[in-house]
């Protein structure tokens, strides 16, 4: 009871307290931004992009976790500006002390000033540096702000972060909040010195994803996502009253689940809230989010640490009690009580130390005895109370060490030897003379008949090529043991030098560009999205890095008169046909294969740095990932069944 009472008080606002000018803390102004805005955004490209939405949603979100907000709309514009409105407590619009301007106007001109650093105003935020609003302002063509407060609605505008006009009344208001619309400084052609990237815009997609993750990680508040460019308005609501629970069913949604609902655990000591769920599945994958003041923290940090050490002790505890584990059992490891987990780990705290401005791993010392404590209390109370459940997890994990250990014999046969001993490569690889990785590249191909022509063609000094016959394993639907005994795997791994699982390290890789290079067609891509599939699920910093790439050969060869002309789709064999004249015959061979290309073709249309097209497979969003390839790959039918007729207007049928 006494939990109870402490974490109603920690969720309840500080009545009393003014969230004015006197709450309002600078520390410095705004000046580098401009110049280098990589340092406050990550990057200019599109994710920097995004990272301003993020950036203004954060602080809404703050007042939310103030207690002051239960709503927040973020719109997308035709004329390519966003919108963030929310019904808090709107920015303070009183005079600041210090600076004798109005607090709304210095926390979006005055880098790191704002209600976080040491007032009142916020006992949890994740907006810890307090540069979100004064950034998003000083890298923005135009932004208007629009504070709803005391009856009245103010407004004030800003030209690349500099004042247009003083704030001033426009209205009369109901309601209390703030409204700021942004108009990013993009480059073009009439604007050849704006910040971000030429040619980038917002995507819904995109922004649908972290918007989600918000609604997920603060129960009750309801988000909406509005976009108003196309020919119909396109808008979703998130609300979510189950908060992470339902986040947890939602990455487990295609996949079948060991138990119904989610194991959920919380508590709050010493001023650190601390949330847990999670539930087992099918897949043979570990899949945890933690997250501090609602910031993901993708390297995780002290209170994924917490958790990890609580869930293991408590599982070996329960399993010694109660005789799974045997006297002559060893204890299972960690990564044994983690496979096939799903799991959010939320903790919010008044003073979170992150690694970085990127915050991607929380640094708090305090945090993971707190955790720890929490989370082993929660387990060993709910694997008591539900033994069915329990026994089940137990037989899951000691399958999961079964398999690590079959799995650590298999993988000493993948270890490739020092490069000297060169009889340990695979008997099919051509590697190429250069040993520097960063110049090195290895092509992956479909069949021997392509791959006969790759090492014909190829570049030997830096090209490498690696044969697979046929389709390789799908690795979604098999443990790691299962995994290293397939040839075309092994193969890999081997070719690669960078080990696998545990073992991967990145620094031993023998090349940085491995490109996938398959048919034009649906076998091809089939046999492309295994691979893909193997890297993600068990090499992902290749993908991280950006070491992976996918081969464009060409779909037709166009031949009129002695010219000849590559096309790599229908759309663009119909343009050249236009261009060509259409009363004039051409022939038009269709590749079937890469195997019909003979070494000169293939090097001039696919491999060729001087001539060729490359995709670079990237990883923008590792949760929608996930559910992507277990959507794809996994066991649930329906749900692969609903995406292909969701998607059947993009498919391309190859008659």
């Amino acid at each position: 009871m006494a939990a109870d009472m402490e974490k109603m008080q920690e969720n309840t606002p500080v009545q009393g307290v003014q969230y004015d000018e006197n709450q309002i803390q600078v520390l410095e102004g705004l000046e580098a931004v401009r110049k280098r805005p990589g340092m406050y955004i990550g990057s200019t490209d599109a994710r920097g992009l995004h990272h301003c939405v993020y950036e203004i949603v954060d602080n809404a979100i703050d007042e939310a976790l103030a207690g002051y907000c239960t709503e927040v709309h973020i719109c997308l514009h035709k004329d390519g500006s966003v919108s963030v409105h929310d019904n808090g407590r709107g920015f303070p619009v009183g005079i600041h002390p210090k600076m004798g301007r109005p607090a709304v106007e210095v926390c979006l001109t005055v880098l790191h000033a704002g209600g976080k650093f040491g007032g009142e105003g916020y006992k949890v935020s994740g907006g810890l540096h307090g540069v979100g609003a004064s950034v998003v302002n000083a890298l923005s063509q135009h932004l208007r702000v629009e504070v709803h407060q005391s009856g009245k609605i103010y407004e004030q505008e800003y030209n690349l972060g500099k004042i247009a006009y003083d704030l001033r009344v426009i209205g009369e208001a109901e309601d209390t909040g703030t409204i700021i619309r942004f108009w990013p400084d993009i480059r073009s052609e009439e604007n050849p010195g704006g910040v971000f990237d030429e040619g980038i815009s917002f995507s819904f997609d995109v922004l649908k994803v972290r918007i989600r993750e918000m609604a997920f990680l603060n129960k009750g508040i309801k988000l909406v996502l509005r976009d108003e460019r196309g020919e119909e308005v396109n808008e979703r609501v998130f609300h979510y009253e189950g908060g992470i629970r339902e986040f947890v069913k939602y990455l487990n949604k295609n996949k079948e689940t060991l138990f119904a609902e989610p194991i959920y655990v919380e508590g709050v000591k010493n001023g650190v809230t601390v949330e847990v769920a999670m539930q087992y599945n099918d897949s043979y994958s570990e899949n945890i989010y933690s997250f501090a003041n609602n910031i993901h923290t993708p390297e995780g940090g002290t209170h994924l640490m917490g958790f990890q050490s609580a869930l293991t002790r408590a599982i070996n505890n329960y399993g010694r009690k109660y005789k799974i584990l045997k006297d002559n059992d060893s204890n299972l490891k960690g990564e044994d009580t983690r496979e096939s987990l799903a799991a959010v780990i939320s903790v919010k705290m008044p003073e979170p130390q992150f690694e970085g401005q990127t915050k991607s791993k929380l640094g708090n010392s305090e945090v993971r005895p707190i955790v720890d404590n929490l989370v082993y209390e929660g387990l060993e109370t709910f694997l008591e109370e539900n033994p069915s459940v329990a026994k089940g997890i137990l037989e899951r994990c000691l399958g999961a060490a079964r398999a690590r250990e079959a799995a650590r014999k298999a993988r000493d046969l993948t270890r490739r030897k020092t490069v000297l001993e060169s009889g340990s490569l695979p008997g099919k690889l051509a590697d190429c003379t250069e040993r520097d990785p960063a110049k090195c590249e290895i092509f992956i191909v479909e069949g021997d008949s392509a791959g006969g022509s790759a090492k014909t063609g190829r570049d030997r000094m830096y090209q490498a090529i690696l044969p697979l016959r046929g389709k390789i394993l799908n690795v979604e639907k098999a443990r790691l043991d299962k995994i290293l005994i397939s040839e075309q795997i092994k193969n890999m791994i081997t070719a690669f030098g960078c080990g696998v699982g545990d073992d991967f390290n990145i620094d031993k890789l023998r090349y940085h560009r491995i490109v996938c290079m398959t048919d034009a067609d649906v076998d091809g891509a089939h046999i492309r999205i295994l691979m893909l599939t193997f890297f993600y699920r068990y090499m992902r910093p290749l993908i991280e890095k950006g070491y992976v790439y996918i081969a464009m050969p060409p779909l037709y060869k166009v031949t009129k008169g002695k010219q000849e002309y590559y096309v790599y789709d229908d759309k663009e064999l119909q343009k050249l046909l236009d261009q060509l004249g259409r009363e004039t015959k051409a022939e038009i061979q269709r590749y079937k294969g890469l195997g019909e290309m003979s070494s000169e073709q293939l090097w001039h249309t696919t491999m060729n740095p001087e001539t060729r097209t490359m995709m670079k497979v990237t990883m923008e969003d590792a949760m929608a990932a996930d559910e992507i390839i277990s959507l794809l790959m996994g066991d649930k039918v329906e749900p692969r069944r609903e995406f292909i007729e969701q998607n059947s207007e993009l498919a391309v049928l190859d008659f």
